[in-house]
């Protein structure tokens, strides 16, 4: 099984991963956690990480962060480097749940999954019923314009 770790801001990593467990209490042992502080140097963030990749017990990890740019996908990508891993930015539920509950599929596609879930999950929501939403947001006359 591929095992999934989550870099993200305090405290969403862990809560993150205690949802994941609400809902796949079965997942504890192949899904960390590592809560990147606001003090935590990215040196020591990369310490921890490290630690928290080696307690998973497999040399294939899909890396979940929150923010691309930011300190725990920097530290996220410095973790792959020689290592079997995958990095998908931008970490939701939605995102976890899909990659928990494909965990015994290959790498690449576990991390296409990963990404298909945090991109399916986000999307408006009306005040009716789903059946009587026309999916026209703008007044008649509005027009888009793009270059």
């Amino acid at each position: 099984m591929i095992g999934i770790l989550i870099i993200a801001h305090a405290p969403l990593a862990t809560a993150l991963r205690e949802c994941a467990l609400h809902v796949f209490p079965d997942c504890a042992d192949g899904v960390r956690a590592l809560d990147v502080l606001p003090d935590d140097t990215p040196e020591d963030s990369l310490i921890l990480a490290r630690k928290a990749m080696a307690a998973l017990g497999t040399d294939h990890v899909l890396l979940l962060s929150d923010v691309f740019g930011a300190t725990p996908c920097n530290v996220a990508q410095q973790l792959g480097n020689g290592h079997n891993t995958r990095l998908v930015a931008g970490a939701n539920l939605p995102m976890v749940l899909r990659s928990v509950c494909y965990r015994h599929e290959s790498l690449e596609q576990l991390a296409a999954r990963a990404h298909a879930g945090g991109t399916q999950g986000v999307m408006p929501v009306g005040s009716t019923a789903p059946q009587n939403q026309t999916g026209q947001r703008h007044a008649p006359s509005h027009r888009d314009h793009q270059q």
